[in-house]
């Protein structure tokens, strides 16, 4: 007989009203209406990325489609990042308001205009940051969750170089309102961590890449399965827009160039499109032909579960360890 799951109830789950307290963060061609609304399904918090679809109006779409696929409550993730061309970041906020959608994941730099409209509109909003300073100034902001961000993570870890052991210890002394633990994130264990640091749950990316519902192809999902904790690297540190990304050749193309000419954007642009990685995931799920986002936490992972039973475990056996393992540990005094 399996056994029953005990629900671990943190200030996420309440607020929310989830189930359990994960989260799927937004990633770029993978947050879509089928990966939210999977994990949505699952019990934890499913979020659309906006700007994975071309315009306000193809966002709009993806909303509906993915509260077509579920009755359950989920968010879109707005990310803040240098462009050449920047994106129509006002249409897309325009929608996401439009079309209800009452949770947020903001990310990236110069958030204070779109959390304060955010919250204008009522929405509940967790800012994505990857430093103490940043968290600050979004809690001032009038942010109502962090998503504390360790340099483990996939894509943006800042340029501070600070892991999670530290980051979220530091997080439970100096911020106010509540935070969740982002980044290196994959397993029961590590959530029973991040709450015994403080955390109210895990946002995980890398690990939800990895599930049979994930809309990517198969092959980047087996590249996670077979990658460690030494298969990724750093590119566009020269540019101070540092993403963490799959350690291949394109990667070291790009560390090549940025050597040779460093803070040349235009001499490695053509490696980091954003198509390139498009293609690896959605059409041709070549792990070797471009550079794409993804955590450490593929050290952890050694199969492709659904986001259910993905999540009941983790929940599991953090409920294990934190009942028993840690339980046991504290000897009575009669």
């Amino acid at each position: 007989l399996t056994r029953r799951i005990m629900p671990i109830k943190t200030k996420l789950t309440e607020v929310l009203g989830i189930e359990h307290p994960i989260i799927q963060g937004g990633m770029h061609y993978v947050g879509y209406a089928e990966m939210a609304a999977a994990v949505s399904n699952a019990g934890g918090l499913g979020i659309v990325t906006a700007l994975t679809q071309p315009n306000a109006e193809a966002l709009r779409k993806e909303i509906r489609k993915c509260r077509s696929m579920t009755n359950k409550p989920f968010g879109v993730n707005v990310t803040l990042l240098p462009a050449l061309v920047p994106p129509n970041y006002e249409a897309y906020a325009k929608v996401i308001i439009e079309e209800g959608v009452k949770i947020i994941e903001t990310a990236g730099r110069n958030p204070k205009k779109f959390i304060r409209f955010f919250k204008k509109n009522g929405c509940f909003v967790i800012h994505k940051c990857v430093a103490i300073k940043h968290a600050l100034t979004a809690q001032r902001l009038g942010a109502d969750m962090i998503s504390m961000d360790g340099f483990e993570c996939g894509g943006h870890p800042g340029e501070d170089d600070v892991g999670n052991w530290v980051l979220l210890a530091q997080a439970k002394r100096k911020l106010k309102i509540p935070f969740v633990a982002s980044g290196g994130c994959a397993n029961g264990a590590q959530l029973a961590a991040a709450l015994a640091l403080g955390a109210e749950g895990l946002n995980m990316g890398t690990r939800f890449m990895a599930t049979k519902e994930a809309p990517i192809h198969d092959n980047i999902k087996q590249a996670l399965v077979k990658g460690d904790e030494k298969s990724t690297t750093l590119v566009m540190r020269s540019v101070r827009n540092t993403e963490r990304v799959f350690k291949n050749n394109v990667a070291k193309q790009v560390q090549e160039i940025e050597k040779k000419k460093p803070g040349d954007f235009m001499a490695f642009r053509h490696l980091v499109r954003g198509e390139n990685y498009r293609k690896s995931f959605q059409e041709t799920g070549d792990a070797e032909s471009s550079v794409w986002s993804c955590g450490i936490s593929m050290a952890l992972i050694d199969d492709v579960p659904s986001c259910k039973d993905l999540i009941e475990t983790i929940v599991k056996d953090a409920e294990e360890i934190m009942s028993k393992r840690l339980a046991g540990m504290l000897k009575s005094k009669l």
